[in-house]
């Protein structure tokens, strides 16, 4: 999410008053010690002008996991 929000030129404050997100929780997301609800990806890819997908880890056939 970080490399999104800097690509765009974003601030974390200025991406979180776009996003509807505080700051904090961006700051937690960015350094992986939070996770983020679907809906708040959409909030923050809107926000970004990407798509949700681009902020959603890719899918790990072999465990299962991911999209």
């Amino acid at each position: 999410m970080r490399n999104e929000r800097l690509r765009a030129g974003l601030t974390q404050e200025a991406l979180a008053l776009e996003s509807g997100v505080t700051r904090n929780m961006l700051i937690h997301v960015e350094h992986g010690n939070r996770g983020v609800s679907f809906e708040r990806i959409y909030d923050l890819a809107e926000a970004l002008g990407i798509d949700a997908a681009a902020l959603m880890p890719p899918s790990d056939p072999a465990s299962g996991e991911g999209r």
